[in-house]
Formats: C-alpha cells, structure tokens, sequence
C-alpha cells in the first residue's frame, strides 16, 4: 500500500544541509529557505501518471508530492486544477500560434495564493501551529486568513495601507488580526518579524517556511498533466515574490526525475515583472545572481511590487537554468492589456495577470517567442478584486430615452 505522502527530509539550496520535515522550521541556519525534498526513487517504483485517474480534481489528487503526511491534516476549500484555457483570439492579435492561460482566478479567495495556503496551512496543523503571522501585499494575507480560519489557527496579517480594499475585509471576516503600515511589504516584513520574535509566531512569511511552495508548484504538476504530459516551450509568470515560479520549476524536475514527461526538456521561464518595481529583471540582464533592493517600489500590479525578494536566488536560477528571460513592462501596458483581453477573450483577469500577458506580446515582437511555440501565461487571479484597474465612462440614460445606436 502507497503512503499518502513521499516527503522525505528539508535541505538548504545554499549550504546543502538537511532537516527533518517532521520539525517546525523556518530558515536554514545559513539564512537560506529551505526546499522540501521527496522519495522519488521510491515513489516511481509504484506510481504511474494512469493512478490519477478518478482522483479528486483539487491539488490534493497530487497527494505523494506534497509533504502533508496524514490526510485528517488536510486543510482544503476545492482549491487547485483550474482551467488551461486556448485563448485564440488574443494569441492571434500577439501573434502567438498556441496560447494558452492557465487561469487561476477561479480558484478559493480568486488567487492563486490559494495554493499555498491550503499546503502551507495543513502542514502548520500537522506540525501543531497554533498561531501564525505574515506580511502580505493583500491577497496572501486573505487566503491564509481564510484557511487559517477553517484549520483553527489564529492569524495575523501586516498589509500596506493601500492595499486592495477586498483583501482588507477578506482578512478581517475571517477573524485575524489585521494590521495595516504605511510603507511597502518590506516594511510590513520587518514589523512581522518583530512580532514572531516578541510572541512565539509560526512566520509564514514569503519562503520563510518550506511548504507554501509546495502548494504553488502544483500549478506545474497542473499545466503538465492539462498537456497530457508534454512539457509546453514557454511558460509566463508575473513576479513579485516568485514563489510560484520557482514552484512550477520545481514541479517539472520533479515530474522529470520520475520519468512522467513526454519531452525531454523543461519549459523556458519567463518573470515579468513592472517597470515600477523590477529588481529581478535588472539583476537577470547583469547576469547576477542575486537582486539588489528596488528604491521607491510602485506599480498598479500590486502583487508583485516586491521591491527584494528573499527567493530571488532562486528565481534567477530557475531562469538561468531553463534559458528562460526576465522582462519589465510598464503599467500603462498592464492596463491596455488587461482590458484587451477581457475583450477579445471575456477574461477579467487580474493586473499581475494582465503583466504577464503584456510581458508574452513584447517577448514574440522581439521574437523570442518564436512561430508554432506552445505558451503558457498564469493568470493569478481575478480582475474582481481590483476593481478600481479599470475606468468606466459611460453616457447615463433617462428613464424612456432610446439607445443611440
């Protein structure tokens, strides 16, 4: 009989060293996040890509690899295997032959950070957390709100003060404690960290526990298995943090070693980040290894205004190693995209989305994308919760006035 879960142990990508998954852990002691490891010789021995097959359509039907080790710890809301929709039109008018969007508006609080709650929140149960803090850009901090309420765990949550409005109240239904800064994430980081060594807090901080990545990389287990298991040339991710990234990254070495993909190659990764607020791409086209912090951080794709991520070592590797690129767009970009493809394509998608996709057009008018490729844009999530992206003008009626046509 299979276990329900392979995990094996937590090791350091910097220093290599190892630690036991059973273990509350945050950081490496090098300072590094740590990365869960999995039985993977063992896994392949007796699990085939044809076992899935009347599973759950969540992400939890991807159970062996992620690292919750007893099923009553599962901590879900149906989160996970939302659609990988061809967007035709849209492609046609960026001139991408195959276009997909992987759109993970449709998943619980309408982000993708869904994902990483659900993961990241069963295995603090499992681990006995009682009690959690994060500093969050807005829709983190509603997800694990939300499924911190449903586990039993208290939360609580540091936003800058102009975050979105929903993730606010989000945040504040659920029962956390809700504090807002007048600064950016980074700020709300540093009064975060206080916190967690003033009281004893769980930091679920961005990569300061292994787990969230776990959830995220399912959308690479997702797009893999949504292709029948071949492996798609690009894939197109709006970068703030870069969790997901260096997730769907994961996920495909993952499936690789156990021998599921039909090609044999990974997808080229592609951060997309804003003019406004682009330390990742600037350190990729210096050839660095690491960002260097971004003065003055603003842009209207809040989510990913991110000024220094504590995983850009491993975003820029991901890149590295895939022949992937890094590319800024500016936020009048984001915005002409973002009502372009609710138009061609009636997808209200989010601006961290709506980056992506702006970021996919520059890439095939400089060719990088080239004729016949399959691409993949993440959509993170829904265009609901910004609702003030999108200007309205429109002529107002009186009652009994005909529509000028």
């Amino acid at each position: 009989m299979m276990a329900y879960s392979y995990v094996s142990h937590l090791y350091c990508p910097k220093c290599r060293k190892t630690y036991r998954a059973t273990e509350r852990r945050q950081l490496c002691a090098c300072g590094s996040p740590l990365l869960v490891a999995y039985d993977l010789d063992g896994l392949k021995a007796g699990w085939r890509a044809d076992d899935l097959k009347g599973r759950e359509t969540s992400l939890w039907r991807y159970h062996e690899l992620l690292p919750v080790e007893k099923p009553e710890n599962k901590v879900s809301l149906g989160e996970g295997m939302t659609p990988l929709l061809s967007l035709n039109a849209w492609g046609r008018d960026a001139g991408i032959d195959r276009l997909f969007m992987k759109d993970e508006g449709l998943n619980p609080t309408g982000t993708f950070k869904a994902r990483g709650a659900a993961v990241g929140v069963s295995k603090a149960k499992e681990l006995g957390v009682r009690a959690l803090a994060m500093p969050t850009n807005g829709n983190a901090g509603a997800a694990w709100s939300l499924y911190s309420a449903r586990a039993g765990i208290e939360a609580t949550i540091v936003m800058p003060v102009d975050a979105p409005e929903i993730t606010k109240k989000e945040c504040a239904a659920a029962g956390a404690k809700l504090f807002l800064v007048n600064g950016l994430i980074s700020d709300a980081g540093k009064i975060v960290a206080q916190a967690v060594a003033n009281a004893g807090l769980y930091d679920v901080s961005t990569l300061k526990e292994p787990y969230r990545i776990e959830g995220k990389k399912t959308m690479g287990l997702e797009i893999a298995e949504q292709l029948n298991w071949h492996v798609p040339d690009v894939i197109i991710y709006p970068t703030g943090g870069g969790v997901g990234l260096i997730g769907i990254y994961k996920a495909f070495r993952e499936l690789r070693e156990l021998g599921w993909l039909k090609d044999d190659r990974l997808p080229r990764l592609v951060a997309v980040q804003s003019t406004g607020c682009a330390p990742i791409v600037a350190a990729w086209e210096k050839g660095l290894l690491e960002s260097e912090h971004w003065p003055n951080a603003t842009t209207r794709a809040f989510g990913i205004n991110v000024p220094k991520a504590l995983g850009d070592f491993l975003v820029l590797d991901a890149l590295y190693k895939t022949n992937g690129c890094a590319i800024a767009v500016e936020d009048e970009a984001i915005l002409e995209e973002q009502v372009r493809v609710a138009a061609l394509e009636g997808a209200f998608v989010c601006p961290e989305g709506a980056a992506a996709f702006a970021g996919a057009r520059r890439l095939k008018e400089k060719d990088w994308i080239r004729a016949g490729e399959t691409v993949v844009v993440l959509n993170t999530g829904t265009g609901l919760k910004y609702p003030d992206t999108v200007s309205v003008d429109v002529p107002t009626l009186e009652p009994g006035d005909l529509i000028p046509l």
